[in-house]
């Protein structure tokens, strides 16, 4: 028989036992479970709802239970329904009528989503530290690319040179960002439910500060209604996890590029290739492309939980069962991307020369030029036209800019002087670029010096 099932004269079909069940993938609750429950049946006590040997009765019944889940000794079955529940008929089956006493003063509502915030800020934590880990591997592949040259990219066309470590920074960065967003998510997470019950409120005078503080939340809910039917806060953490995946997609794609023979850039350890059944040849950056295919996965979730709330009334409706299960698969799928990532990012190797000849061997040196002729007084929309006929002129030759002679640039404009070949070598247009945030050595070490005070707070 259920706890719930007084007014009820059948049992619930094994079919819906199933169907309603959540038992196997909300397990993972259970120390939160526990530990709120322990902090809410000493505040029962302590207000002088239940007494102070029902409390310790149901405090040592739950730490037994406790144990034996972390040691792997204890199984529930289907009929539970949920961990919440499965915890609750275990203790009862323990300490008898003191553990019915638990649930003095909540309800289900407010229990399952205080052990849901309890869970979601601790899994901020731990991944701002898997990000953290990634973080740390681009700045030291940064530092030891202060001098790599390299083309950087608009529309996927060589635009101005980069240097390699400035690449590597934008996506630290990135993910910067990307701690920020959990951040804020754990913000909306740090206020207690419990003590909502099931949408009311309670006619028992509890001490909600008191276990919000126990519990290490920084509040409590302002309004029972909004506590136990809101998961706007589980719907920022998913958006924070989708912006993270999608940040890591863009990276994986930049790899994948990067990786192939027609750029060759750089390379993949073996360890984090594959290759193929068919064709001997082939080395593939399929764990990039992994990282490419999950992210849309936490995109999906977020879309998922979105569609979820749409419409809902307040306040409790079964349908919010569902984000637990959406959120443990984003969580999941964030954790693996951020794990290989760190592990798969330091192990790339790097072609230098390929780089800095692929820079070398092209036009990305054009709006120097245009910047060559602004210095000397020309408008820079007069110079942008001046170069970019040149650029025509050098394309129909075959040859590049540094290659056409002084005769023939003071013959386009009176300004050109031998100065010019000086702005169009690659190393001294990459240095030009010095402005706050640009891809100078010095701008880069101070991109690095900015990260490395960042990582330390």
């Amino acid at each position: 028989m259920k706890l719930w099932s007084g007014r009820f004269t059948k049992n619930t079909d094994k079919l819906v036992d199933k169907f309603t069940a959540s038992l196997s993938w909300d397990v993972r609750l259970y120390p939160y479970d526990i530990k709120a429950s322990i902090e809410h049946v000493k505040m029962l006590a302590a207000q002088k709802i239940i007494s102070e040997a029902d409390s310790e009765a149901i405090t040592n019944g739950l730490n037994e239970i406790n144990q034996e889940l972390d040691n792997g000794k204890l199984n529930f079955n289907e009929a539970d329904e949920d961990i919440h529940m499965a915890i609750e008929r275990e203790l009862i089956e323990r300490v008898g009528t003191a553990g019915g006493k638990m649930h003095t003063a909540r309800s289900r509502n407010d229990q399952v989503l205080t052990d849901m915030r309890l869970y979601i800020k601790d899994e901020i934590e731990d991944i701002k530290q898997l990000i953290v880990d990634v973080q740390k591997v681009l700045v030291e592949m940064a530092e030891a690319h202060q001098e790599t040259i390299m083309p950087g990219y608009t529309h996927l066309q060589k635009a101005q040179p980069i240097l390699f470590g400035h690449y590597l920074m934008a996506y630290f960065f990135m993910f910067e960002r990307d701690k920020m967003r959990l951040n804020c998510s754990y913000r909306r997470s740090d206020s207690l439910p419990l003590g909502s019950g099931a949408l009311a409120g309670t006619t028992f005078n509890i001490d909600r500060q008191t276990v919000a503080k126990n519990l290490g939340f920084s509040k409590v809910t302002e309004n029972s209604l909004d506590a136990v039917s809101s998961r706007d806060s589980l719907l920022e953490f998913l958006n924070a996890l989708a912006t993270l995946g999608l940040n890591f997609s863009r990276l994986a794609e930049d790899l994948i590029i990067y990786t192939t023979e027609e750029f060759g850039y750089l390379e993949m350890d073996d360890a984090f290739a594959t290759g193929s059944s068919i064709m001997p040849q082939k080395k593939n950056a399929d764990v990039a492309e992994l990282i490419r295919g999950k992210a849309p996965q936490l995109v999906a979730n977020w879309v998922n939980l979105a569609t979820v709330l749409k419409g809902l009334p307040l306040t409790y409706n079964r349908d919010l069962q569902q984000d637990k299960e959406i959120t443990f698969a984003s969580i999941d799928t964030a954790k693996s991307i951020l794990l290989v990532a760190a592990k798969m990012l330091p192990k790339l190797k790097v072609n230098k020369e390929k780089m800095k000849k692929a820079a070398e061997e092209s036009y990305i040196n054009a709006t120097d030029l245009a910047d060559y002729l602004v210095g000397k007084g020309m408008a820079f929309r007069e110079a942008h036209s001046v170069v970019g006929n040149i650029v025509k002129e050098a394309i129909e030759k075959g040859v590049f800019l540094k290659d056409l002679s002084l005769d023939y640039y003071k013959k386009i404009s009176p300004l050109f002087d031998e100065d010019l070949y000086g702005c169009l070598d690659i190393g001294t247009v990459v240095e030009h670029h010095n402005s706050e945030g640009g891809t100078s050595k010095a701008q880069l070490q101070k991109q690095i010096k900015t990260a490395k005070s960042l990582l330390k707070e």
